[in-house]
């Protein structure tokens, strides 16, 4: 217990959730001072997300825990929709990997929260706050000064020069700053009953469309199985848990509903709602405090880590006084359209699961069975297509208006080789950096002076991608300051063949923030600085 009653930082961030947990890494990792308070005593032990996807992977990686993390998932998790007599109506497999990971994988949510808490032991300046009260805070031009108090009502304070809140869907923050969260409470309750050594062992989600009761059953790693069930009306969650109840509820999907060890069970509801603003001034809001969804796509969890990506690299540069607070302005730009979309997908998806109206379900099931005759309706749906992937049209970024370019989506990360021969994944060379990858030039070439040493404040990697067979050459030029790696299979040289620009400029959370040719690259540069407010 520490005896401290102040403590100064740099970043403060409310909340121990994965969100909180995440930007604590990558902002410990870029050497930011940062302080974690959390209302809990210790890390909440009970699963609650369950799907975990490749870009939260990615995220995972840039902070060097992705190893620990995946002995935790079950990778290409496929997600069946079931009719009430168990006919598959809908069969989603995601089976591409162009982010270096499995689209979609299950995954046991306290254990990777565990590996992300774990991970901030190796930095001396971060700290964690357990057992700690927010009472109030305040914000002037200087920072944030945050009043907590500890088990034993002792008072301490915090100042840092920024505060991220992670603090959930009934964010203190967002309340105390008046922040409106607009949206609906859907009317049905759920129970989540989650079962040691499972008792179905069949791999997979299927979610079965039954106007009776809804209900889904779910394979998760280390033999455990999820069962939700919807709550009828009049229904208590005293009266649910009750286990001749549970058991009752059981019998639906068991053939006997004795033999099982239920973990723990609980009842939720499905919110959907966005906070109008992202941004107080030095205040930021992340996770279920900027955004809540229903859980049918997996999405609330993703796209919290979506948030503490596209925030964490923007808050450092901001720290480390690289770039102006302005850039801050960039996060609710990008996150918030895409948020919105990705909660009014779930709210679909919980329609298909349990329509608002008895018809609905005939007509969903004769038109889901009709449209797995039609392939490339199929296609769509296997290959998890109808998710919406992030495409930021302004912030920091050069936008080109185009609407097939790759400007503001996440790029590729495939397997290359090194100049050793060693295999490795993209992002394993550039780290939590900026890259310019040019396809078979030098990528510096053309760079002014001035360009450069800006670059090189940012912290930047200059890559040239080269085909693997190039290696045996011994006359090819080589450029200093450059990492050269060899195309595998012919992933960068396809993803290049589709735009005119053979320079790629990406931000640090892997997003194409600019495309350009060698000889348009420092103007591009020049532009690109004014939109990342570089000092």
């Amino acid at each position: 217990m520490s005896n401290k009653t102040n403590y100064t930082t740099e970043v403060a961030i409310l909340g121990a959730g994965p969100v909180g947990l995440t930007i604590a890494n990558y902002l410990s990792k870029q050497g930011v001072q940062v302080t974690i308070i959390e209302q809990l005593d210790s890390l909440i032990d009970y699963p609650r997300a369950i799907g975990i996807d490749d870009e939260s992977l990615r995220t995972i990686q840039s902070l060097g825990l992705v190893d620990q993390v995946l002995p935790h998932t079950t990778p290409n998790h496929a997600m069946r929709f079931l009719t009430p007599k168990g006919r598959c109506f809908a069969d989603i497999q995601p089976l591409t990997r162009e982010f270096g990971f499995s689209r979609r994988n299950a995954f046991i949510q306290p254990q990777v929260d565990n590996v992300l808490l774990q991970g901030l032991k190796q930095y001396e300046k971060t700290e964690v706050l357990f057992s700690r009260q927010l009472n109030e805070f305040s914000q002037d031009a200087n920072g944030v000064t945050l009043k907590i108090q500890d088990k034993n009502q002792k008072e301490e304070t915090v100042q840092a020069k920024y505060l991220i809140a992670c603090d959930g869907g009934n964010s203190i923050v967002r309340r105390t700053l008046n922040i409106a969260f607009d949206g609906k409470t859907a009317p049905n309750q759920w129970i989540v009953i989650d079962i040691e050594n499972d008792p179905l062992a069949t791999p997979h989600i299927y979610l079965c469309c039954d106007p009776v009761r809804p209900y889904v059953s779910a394979a998760l790693p280390h033999g455990i199985r999820r069962f939700e069930f919807m709550v009828m009306p009049g229904e208590t969650q005293e009266e649910l848990s009750k286990p001749e109840n549970i058991a009752k509820l059981l019998s639906k999907v068991l053939p006997n509903a004795e033999n099982i060890e239920v973990i723990r069970q609980r009842v939720y509801t499905h919110n959907a709602r966005i906070a109008d603003k992202f941004r107080v001034d030095r205040i930021l809001l992340a996770g279920d405090a900027a955004h809540i969804m229903p859980v049918w796509q997996g999405q609330g969890y993703n796209s919290g880590m979506r948030d503490a990506f596209n925030l964490g690299w923007k808050v450092a540069l901001v720290v480390q006084s690289k770039a102006t607070a302005d850039l801050l302005d960039s996060y609710q730009i990008e996150r918030k359209d895409h948020a919105k979309a990705m909660i009014d997908l779930s709210v679909m998806a919980g329609h298909v699961l349990a329509p608002p109206k008895k018809w609905q379900g005939f007509v969903r099931d004769g038109i889901a069975f009709a449209l797995n005759y039609i392939k490339p309706i199929k296609q769509y749906l296997l290959e998890m297509r109808f998710k919406p992937m992030p495409k930021y049209n302004d912030g920091a970024l050069l936008a080109d208006g185009k609407k097939e370019s790759p400007v503001g989506k996440m790029f590729i990360q495939p397997h290359l080789k090194l100049e050793s021969g060693e295999k490795v994944l993209l992002d394993d060379v550039i780290g939590n950096d900026f890259a310019i990858i040019a396809w078979g030039v030098d990528p510096q070439w053309g760079l002014s002076d001035a360009t450069m040493q800006v670059w090189k404040n940012l912290g930047v990697k200059f890559i040239q991608i080269i085909p693997e067979v190039q290696f045996g050459n011994e006359n090819r030029k080589k450029f200093d300051g450059v990492i050269t790696l060899g195309d595998i299979g012919t992933d960068i040289r396809t993803w290049f063949g589709k735009t005119s620009e053979s320079v790629v400029i990406l931000r640090p959370d892997r997003f194409v923030a600019a495309l350009a040719i060698p000889q348009t690259l420092d103007h591009v540069s020049q532009q690109l600085f004014k939109k990342l407010h570089v000092k």
